[in-house]
């Protein structure tokens, strides 16, 4: 038996996917502990059920990542896949919940008087949220073919994080981001950048480990970039401000 086929070979990359998860959740709970984790544990956290809501599910999906990359590790494929039912069901949640934080968002910046910035930067945590649904469900449909579905999620957990990493700059250069007082929106590129910098070492892993990328990490990775650098121009414009309209009138 070769190196490349034994045992301890072919579990080195369920290995690195499962780091890969450790870090996403890491990342996750650094950038939201100064401003989320810090003050609920010393109870003066002061905010509603729905962002409440959303802070849990979007950190129960990074500990769902860690749990199935690991199962997977480990070689216990089928409770993987028993568990992937609880996934799907709480992507949905988040979905639905992660619209609905953000419409509360918009809502404050207008009672703030920040009502067209809101509009405008709105466009970052919506797209985010309707990125990572597509991404997961595209992960889903490709359920059998694994070298396919594990890159999408892992995709689609790096895409969730840009807002973590927005509030570790953000606490580095001292600008504080609060509920409806959001940054400039050019802002969004820095941690949208660095995250998409997981996908490269995912990319890197790949073509020392199997001489190329995966077209994967290729087409969603370029998926993401194009809609990272659009929503600079297309925030402010009468169109975004057409959807925050449908948005609002959604809640009513």
């Amino acid at each position: 038996m070769t190196a490349a086929q034994s045992p301890q070979a072919r579990a080195e990359p369920h290995r690195f996917y499962m780091w890969m998860a450790y870090a996403c959740a890491g990342i996750a709970f650094a950038g939201f502990a100064p401003t989320y984790w810090a003050p609920l544990a010393t109870g003066s956290a002061s905010a509603p059920a729905i962002v409440h809501l959303h802070g849990l599910l979007f950190s129960a999906w990074t500990i769902f990542f860690i749990v199935q990359t690991t199962l997977v590790s480990q070689g216990r494929v089928e409770h993987h896949r028993t568990l992937g039912l609880l996934g799907i069901a709480l992507a949905t949640a988040m979905l639905f919940v992660g619209i609905a934080a953000q419409i509360h968002s918009i809502r404050i910046g207008i009672e703030a008087g920040l009502e067209n910035h809101n509009r405008a930067f709105s466009i970052v945590p919506v797209t985010i949220i309707l990125t990572f649904a597509a991404l997961v469900a595209a992960a889903i449909a490709n359920i059998k073919r694994p070298e396919i579905h594990r890159r999408l999620m892992l995709v689609a957990t790096i895409s969730i994080l840009p807002p973590a990493i927005a509030r570790l700059i953000a606490l580095g250069v001292g600008v504080p981001i609060a509920p409806g007082h959001p940054p400039p929106l050019v802002f969004s590129l820095a941690p949208s950048t660095a995250s998409d910098l997981l996908i490269v070492i995912a990319m890197i892993y790949d073509w020392r480990t199997r001489g190329s990328p995966h077209r994967t990490y290729l087409t969603a990775g370029a998926c993401l970039l194009a809609i990272q650098l659009i929503r600079v121009p297309l925030g402010p414009s009468a169109a975004w401000r057409a959807v925050t309209d449908g948005l609002l009138a959604l809640a009513n």
